[in-house]
């Protein structure tokens, strides 16, 4: 969606903002060095950005009683687990903003064996993965661990914020916004030269 194909000013005011006064059509690229295609695709149904953006308020609140480094672990890992290059790509630079160092966000892919991470940070992590990758199924072990660190308010935040990140990560992908826009990297490897399939042997039945 251009500049010349809206009047909504919620889309003009997110364009305003993010790419100043260019069409992000004809000239894209954010600050952060995205193309910015999500905003504008987003654009196409304003009352979806609108949503989303609301989204974005709400967890950057100062209202919010989880801690912004807990809430970017979940969101970064939210984005790795799902294979979102943009979501992790953009909330592993949160992380650093909110105090994580670079060591850590490194550690995120493979923080299981990472003794970078505290008690609590580790139990986000693991929540964060049982609801990217176990489809919220938590054990109570997971659970019961994350009482002893988290209030009841900051657990309920950070589920919804994280779940949220899963949508934005598969939303990412499925529309091929951003970072996201890469062919399936799982394809068929073509077999050389003379391989029968029927027989699983190359032709004349040399293996």
């Amino acid at each position: 969606m251009s500049r010349t194909e809206t009047d909504d000013p919620l889309v003009l005011g997110c364009y305003d903002r993010m790419f100043d006064d260019r069409d992000p059509v004809a000239e894209p690229g954010t600050a952060t060095g995205t193309p910015g295609n999500w905003w504008t695709v987003f654009a196409l149904v304003p009352d979806v950005l609108k949503h989303a953006v609301r989204g974005f308020t709400l967890y950057q609140s100062p209202k919010r009683h989880l801690p912004p480094d807990l809430r970017e672990l979940g969101q970064a890992r939210a984005g790795w687990a799902i294979g979102s290059q943009f979501v992790y790509s953009q909330h592993a630079k949160a992380c650093r903003g909110a105090g994580l160092s670079d060591e850590q966000v490194a550690a995120i892919p493979g923080w299981q064996v990472s003794p970078l991470f505290d008690a609590r940070q580790r139990v986000v992590l693991a929540y964060a993965d049982a609801l990217a990758l176990s489809g919220g199924r938590v054990a109570d072990e997971v659970f019961d661990a994350l009482r002893e660190h988290l209030t009841d308010e900051q657990i309920l935040e950070l589920t919804y914020i994280t779940t949220l990140y899963v949508q934005h990560a598969i939303m990412s992908r499925a529309l091929r916004t951003e970072y996201d826009a890469a062919a399936d990297p799982v394809v068929e490897i073509a077999a050389p030269e003379g391989f029968d399939p029927k027989t699983g042997l190359a032709i004349g039945g040399m293996a």
